[in-house]
This record gives structure tokens, sequence and C-alpha cells, in this order.
């Protein structure tokens, strides 16, 4: 059975298949900016990552998988414009700019354990690369892509055609790589910085020598310079969230094709953000983000809120709320009794008919997994086989164990309960809705898929006359 997994740069679900010769996919994935703590809306790309890694893994391929750790550089605009991020952090805290890094380093790898994301094979520091970055920008600069103007090395966009492809922009109107005041120096508004060596920061505490001045790198040259540092000049998958689609990636493909003078990375793939209820992206920006923490405080198994997760596609928005959460938590919950319920008839005899159940039941798992990591499907037939009468309980649990090494919720420890009310929030309502005129319509197959994305909610419909539902918890 293939992997296939939705390319952003060609509009297409694509198989996965190796661009090198030994066989091994290479997989970059965008990491934090240490400047603050990651919120739940960031983790919800990792944890979207992890799942991914868990999936290619599955599917029987070698895996190395980069992740990079932005310590310098990135200012608060993805593009050339806003404070440095890095040194707004210091100011803040009363601390130096690395103080600052490593604290929310630590704290980020804290919060993906507490969520049972795996570690990356490679984490690699900013800081750590600068000398490979400065090397990365001379040869751009050798090669014609590179100009310096003003104590700044930018790349020209106008000499890479096919700059735009991947957010499908045309590139007079990418107008990102502007300051609001127009930056004179640049030829081209779309045009972005590779080194700085005059900038508004003039007390930057973090600045190399190099040929053009001392100063520090921009941004996006990290990610291209040390991807290929670790994983060479053949990418398969480059990962990150949907608002780096338009910047930050879209230069990273310019300068690394640039480099490379051929393709460099194979598919792209991107998660859609997570809401607030009143459908605004959580952002700290913003100043309406949620940490793990938060969660934790207020009583939460992380684990519930990797549930949530689970139950929405990672190309689809995500609703957070606490109802929602809630929901999560009591289903997870739910899914640990069972888990505990049926270890205590774990030496049940089986015919050879329930292991090909068996085999039918992994293989229908796998085959939503593969399908673009549709995971609410995934997690809907969990629910079925948990509820299979006629499927013994010791081949249930070999179901469950290998479902966990990928949704990875810890279905073996037992449960902590915590109080919370119940309450039915507008995404569950809208199912709700939307499955009655399925049903009005006799859309059979229709209804059952939303019964089925509900139960994976946490939430069971039962039908009454008159087309309406009884609704109760798991």
């Amino acid at each position: 059975m293939s992997l296939k997994l939705h390319n952003t740069y060609s509009h297409k679900i694509e198989e996965l298949k190796p661009s090198n010769s030994d066989g091994v996919i290479r997989m970059y994935c965008c990491g934090p900016t240490v400047y603050n703590y990651a919120h739940i809306g960031n983790l919800r790309t990792y944890v979207f990552e992890d799942v991914l890694r868990r999936t290619i893994k599955r599917a029987g391929f070698p895996l190395t998988h980069v992740m990079n750790v932005t310590d310098v550089g990135h200012l608060t605009s993805d593009a050339d414009e806003g404070d440095d991020k890095m040194l707004l952090a210091a100011e803040r805290e009363k601390k130096s700019v690395l103080d600052i890094a490593r604290k929310y380093e630590d704290i980020f790898f804290q919060h993906e354990k507490a969520l049972n994301i795996e570690r990356p094979d490679i984490v690699c520091r900013a800081t750590d690369h600068v000398q490979d970055m400065i090397k990365f920008v001379e040869k751009l600069e050798e090669k014609g892509f590179a100009y310096f103007s003003n104590g700044n090395v930018y790349f020209d966009t106008a000499k890479f055609p096919a700059y735009g492809n991947l957010s499908g922009q045309n590139r007079k109107d990418l107008m990102h790589g502007a300051r609001v005041e127009t930056d004179a120096n640049k030829r081209n508004p779309s045009d972005f910085v590779l080194w700085f060596t005059s900038s508004k920061f003039k007390d930057q505490i973090l600045q190399w020598d190099s040929k053009w001045g001392r100063g520090y790198p921009g941004w996006h040259i990290e990610c291209s310079a040390m991807s290929m540092k670790y994983l060479g000049e053949h990418l398969d998958i480059h990962c990150g969230g949907v608002d780096h689609i338009a910047v930050h990636h879209e230069n990273e493909i310019a300068q690394s094709e640039a480099y490379l003078s051929h393709k460099w990375c194979q598919m792209w793939l991107h998660g859609e953000f997570l809401q607030m209820k009143n459908d605004v992206k959580m952002s700290k920006s913003k100043g309406n983000f949620i940490t793990l923490d938060t969660l934790i405080e207020k009583g939460y198994n992380p684990l519930a809120y990797r549930y949530l997760i689970l139950t929405s596609h990672y190309r689809s928005p995500l609703i957070f709320s606490y109802e929602n959460l809630d929901a999560a938590a009591q289903a997870l919950n739910n899914l640990k009794a069972k888990y505990a319920e049926l270890s205590n008839d774990k030496d049940a005899v089986y015919s050879t008919d329930d292991e090909a159940k068996l085999q039918n039941y992994l293989q229908e798992f796998d085959a939503h997994l593969f399908n673009d990591l549709h995971t609410p499907q995934a997690m809907a037939l969990v629910w079925k086989v948990v509820k299979d009468k006629d499927f013994p309980a010791s081949l249930k649990l070999k179901f469950l164990d290998n479902v966990d090494m990928i949704f990875a919720l810890d279905m073996n420890v037992p449960a902590v309960e915590k109080n919370c009310e119940r309450a039915l929030d507008d995404e569950i309502l809208k199912l709700i809705e939307e499955r009655k005129v399925a049903r009005l319509a006799k859309n059979w197959a229709k209804s059952d898929e939303i019964r089925d994305l509900l139960l994976a909610k946490g939430v069971v419909v039962k039908d009454m006359p008159g087309n309406e539902v009884e609704i109760s918890f798991k």
C-alpha cells in the first residue's frame, strides 16, 4: 500500500517516493522561534508532523528527520520588517538573548514530550550554523542571484522566474518583502534579505563577521543552509504551517534552487491553523494564545489535546474551545477504560477468521493514514473496532496497540478523571444538523460518515422518531 500525501506545490495528492538511491526519506520541518512559549496552535503543527513521521515509518521507509531552532534573525513579520523577536523577548524579561533562547527551547521540548511527539533525528540551532549560511550567501552572490545594497545582501527575485509558484501568486503581486516604508535598497519589492549588516537594530547583540561586514543572517537562509548540511541536495518532504507558504517557504525555494541549479524539494506539506471560536487564528502577536501549561493547570491531560487534534484533518482548520477539549478528554478517558476492560480478557481464544478480520481492520486503518493522514476516519474506525461485539478482546487489544504506535495516546495508561461539564459547541451542532439533512435526503452513507465523525469526537447520537436525535457522550 503506497503512502499518498497532498503536495502544496502541485495542489495534488502524490505518492511518496524517495528521491535518493538509498531509499531514505529526508524530511525537514520548520521548528520554533524560541522567544516565547509555543502556543497550542503551533503545537498542532508539530503533532501533525509527528503523525506524519510515524506514518512514514509504518509505510516501511527509513527516515531522517531534521528540525531547526530559530534563535537569531526572525523579525516580528515573516518578511524583512518589524522588530527582532529575540531582542524584544530579552528586553521584556531582562535576560540575555541566549538565555531567552535556551529557556523557551527547553520548554518547547518539554511540551513536545508531554504530547508524545517524537524528537527529530537532528535538531539544529541557527546560531550554531551561521558560517554555513555565510557560505551559502556567498555562492548565491557568485551566481548572480544576490546583490549587496547599502550594507545588506538581498536575493534578487527577478532572477528566479519560478518565484511565487508555491503560493500561486505572481511575483509582482508579492509585496511581502517590502517594508511598510519602502526599502529603497531593494531592486524589487519582493526581494528579501539574506544578510543584515545595516538595520534599525544598532545594538543587535548577536553578530558575526562576514565579507560584507559584521552582521547577522536573515531568517529564511537558515533553513536552506541547515537542511542541505544534514540532508543533502535532494529533499523529499518539507513541512510547516500554512502561514509559511507565501513568504518563508517561497523564499526557501528560490534561494535553494538558485544555489543548486536543480529542483530541491519533492513535496511540501502544510498544517492548517488552530482557530478560536470566533474564527480568529490563534496568534502571539494578537495576544489570544493558550499554552499547553494553561491546559495542564486547568487539569487536562496533554494527550486530550492530542486526541482533539487527531479528530480533525491536518489540512482543515480546527476550532478550539474548552467544550471541544472536554469532549476529547472524555473520549480519551473512555478509550483508556475500554483498553483496561479488554485487558481483563486478553487471553480469550480466537479463530483464524478472527485473525483475518484483524488484518482487515489494520489494513483499513492504514488505508486512512496512507490517504494523506486522514486521522478523523482512522479514529472513527478505532471506535468501530472497540464496539464490535463479534471481535475478540485479545485481538481488539492488538489492534489498539498498533493504532497507538501512530496516535501515541498512551491507551494502556489508566485515565485520570477530570470533572467538567459538557456542552454542545457550534461545530458539533452543525454536524448534527448536517446529519439530519442527510437522513431526510436518504443519504445513508453521508449520515453514517457524520455519525462516525461525531463518535470520534466523543458524541453519540441515537436516532429517534421524527428525525430527532438523542445525544450522549462516550
